[in-house]
Parts: C-alpha cells; sequence; structure tokens
C-alpha cells in the first residue's frame, strides 16, 4: 500500500475547516466564508461543522450562527501546551542535576 491509499478526501476536507476556523474563536466565522474560503459548497462544509459539533470540537454561536473551535479542541491544545511545559521542566532538571560545576 502506498502513503496516498489511507488518504481520504472527506477527512482530509474536515481538517482544512478546523485550519480555517483556528484563530477565530471569538468571533467565529459564517458558513458562508468557510466554504468558500475552502471552494467548497456550504451543504459540504456544514455536515464538517456538525460533526465537529458532535465530536465537541466544533460549536456554532447561537446569536450570530458563526462557528468556532469548540472547548474540547481548545482543552486538547491546552493538554499538550501543559505537556510541554512539564517536559521542559524536567528537562531543566535534568540538565542542572547533570551539569557541571
Amino acid at each position: 500500500m502506498t502513503k496516498t491509499d489511507y488518504t481520504n478526501a472527506g477527512q482530509q476536507r474536515l481538517l482544512s475547516v478546523i485550519r480555517v476556523l483556528a484563530g477565530n474563536e471569538f468571533d467565529g466565522l459564517s458558513l458562508t466564508s468557510i466554504a468558500k474560503s475552502l471552494n467548497e459548497k456550504a451543504p459540504v462544509v456544514k455536515r464538517d461543522l456538525e460533526n465537529l459539533k458532535t465530536a465537541g470540537m466544533g460549536e456554532q454561536d447561537g446569536r450570530t450562527g458563526h462557528w468556532r473551535l469548540g472547548p474540547k479542541f481548545i482543552q486538547i491544545a491546552i493538554a499538550h501546551f501543559d505537556h510541554v511545559n512539564r517536559t521542559e521542566s524536567r528537562m531543566a532538571e535534568l540538565k542542572k542535576r547533570y551539569s557541571i560545576g
């Protein structure tokens, strides 16, 4: 099997939706603007957004109808950042422990 055998267009599009939403957590983006930026039809992108919502990784603002990354996605990012910080602290301790002088 080649690498491309594992690539799925729908999954790649969903990842593109996430990239488009990133950085727009406060105001969100309209379905139309997301679809336009991906050069996709709105109903297709709407399905992707609803899948993100079901997973807790996307949400729709009830007031504006705009979409943004959801709490679960942000929690994953924070967990990653926390892990990096803990690892840096451990590395600093090891460096101090093994340094001369």
